[in-house]
């Protein structure tokens, strides 16, 4: 079964049944979404429209085509013939209990539904035999990777194949606990954080501060135990256990206490919070956070770390290929926010990061790709022209075509175009020469990659290249 023809149903348009919505949709998956609640299309159309924004940023290639979002009028119209059903409802068990009932009367043969909860256990959830296993996400669900999975084996493992194939991690709990993992964690931060807040220890402000621009940093890459180990020196975590250890036993926090959420405590933190966010609305926050999140993860990513890796192994999923006006497809992406200056447009050291990926994809076309890297051989770029012809934004989808315009001997000369759809918004003319990486010296190419080159570029013979071959500033 290929994504293309995959059905998600989504019980539950929230937040996090928007961002379940958006990540299938984006993914390739036809989607149908139930929520009672009048505002709920609205929701997740506003949701779905910050993860076209930010999702396909963080990758270097393109995400399977859209697929198609309905809004069902029933439980039962939007489960039939899904083959993925994902509850987002309330966190109250027994309005989950009354949806699964109606659930199950749709449920395709074999079906399971896979709950958003973010706290109740799978045999709780399950109590009235409905097959369900917990799938808790954590917002945004069409960025951050990880995924909870807890519950029956079986379920288990099937959910984890689905999960992975959206690009996202799935972490199983082989014993069931309330509020999981991540949860627990969180909570015991936001109960200390509670108590230095009333206490008048802290601002909401400092609270922040400390996390994002301390621990937190540290958190996104190594978690908890690595930046440990780390601190403990050579010796590791024995060194830091024996250094650090005893100060367990001191007074250093109140986590077995629990404020008192009175009206008092709450008013303050309200004041100090609406003083953080200096007037900024929630539509401005969820786009700060986006643009950060993709900077982080796209710096991760870079090295492989962390969430990072999650992403490499997705990306290696994704397909680049066909063709557009005869010439062949060599890079299409999105433009992350990473890609963007001041003046809120593409800068302009992108398109030559763009071209390098394109010249990256007409070279695994000729069978020059990491292989043939691997064994030695490689080409070099020695001179680049680049024409902007429109301004690019934030997100927008980029496809470049590639047309080889020299082949002979050593020297490879291509042409990009960079195309908005149809619109031509910039073309790049990059000359480069086959090298020996062991001497660093040019060299012809293999038999196989010079007649692969050659046979391209008589292809392309007499096709017009307005641009190519002119001098700085030279326009038709």
């Amino acid at each position: 079964m290929t994504s293309e023809n995959r059905r998600a149903a989504i019980v539950g348009g929230g937040v996090i049944g928007g961002g379940w919505a958006a990540r299938f949709l984006l993914n390739g998956w036809d989607v149908a979404v139930f929520d009672p609640d009048p505002k709920a299309q609205a929701r997740v159309t506003q949701v779905l429209a910050n993860a076209r924004a930010a999702l396909p940023g963080i990758y270097d290639r393109a995400l399977p085509p859209e697929g198609a979002l309905t809004f069902a009028t029933s439980i039962a119209e939007a489960v039939t013939g899904a083959d993925w059903v994902q509850e987002s409802v309330s966190e109250r068990l027994e309005l989950k209990h009354r949806v699964y009932a109606e659930i199950t009367q749709a449920l395709p043969t074999g079906g399971f539904i896979a709950s958003s909860t973010s706290g109740i256990k799978a045999s709780d959830l399950g109590a009235t035999d409905a097959p369900v296993v917990v799938v808790h996400p954590f917002n945004p669900v069409y960025l951050l990777p990880l995924v909870e999975l807890s519950g029956a084996q079986d379920l288990r493992d099937r959910a984890e194949a689905v999960i992975r194939d959206l690009g996202m991690y799935p972490m199983q709990l082989a014993t069931e606990i309330d509020a999981f993992i991540g949860n627990r964690f969180q909570e015991a931060v936001w109960r200390e954080a509670l108590w230095m807040i009333r206490d008048g220890i802290a601002t909401t402000a400092q609270v922040d501060e400390a996390i994002r621009m301390g621990f937190g940093l540290r958190w996104a890459q190594m978690g908890l135990f690595e930046v440990y180990r780390i601190a403990g020196g050579d010796a590791g975590l024995s060194s830091y256990f024996a250094q650090f250890g005893p100060s367990l036993q001191w007074p250093w926090s109140r986590l077995t206490d629990v404020p008192d959420l009175d009206a008092a405590l709450v008013d303050r933190i309200v004041a100090q919070s609406d003083a953080q966010t200096a007037g900024r609305s929630v539509a401005d926050l969820e786009r700060l956070r986006d643009d950060n999140l993709v900077s982080i993860l796209r710096g991760l990513r870079q090295s492989g770390s962390g969430a990072g890796q999650v992403i490499l192994e997705h990306e290696s999923r994704l397909t680049v290929g066909g063709e557009h006006d005869g010439l062949p497809i060599t890079a299409r992406r999105a433009v992350p926010v990473t890609w963007t200056d001041y003046n809120g447009h593409m800068n302009e050291a992108a398109y030559l990061d763009l071209g390098s990926w394109a010249t990256d994809g007409l070279m695994r076309l000729v069978g020059a790709g990491p292989d043939y890297i691997a064994s030695g051989k490689s080409f070099f770029t020695v001179d680049s022209r680049i024409r902007y012809l429109d301004e690019v934004q934030r997100g927008e989808m980029l496809t470049v075509t590639t047309q080889v315009m020299q082949a002979e001997g050593k020297k490879m000369r291509l042409f990009h175009r960079i195309l908005r759809d149809d619109a031509l918004v910039a073309t790049i003319e990059t000359l480069l020469l086959h090298t020996d990486l062991q001497t660093r010296r040019s060299c012809p190419p293999e038999a196989n990659v010079a007649e692969a080159l050659m046979d391209l570029a008589k292809a392309h013979s007499g096709r017009p290249a307005e641009g190519c071959g002119g001098a700085v500033g030279q326009r038709a």
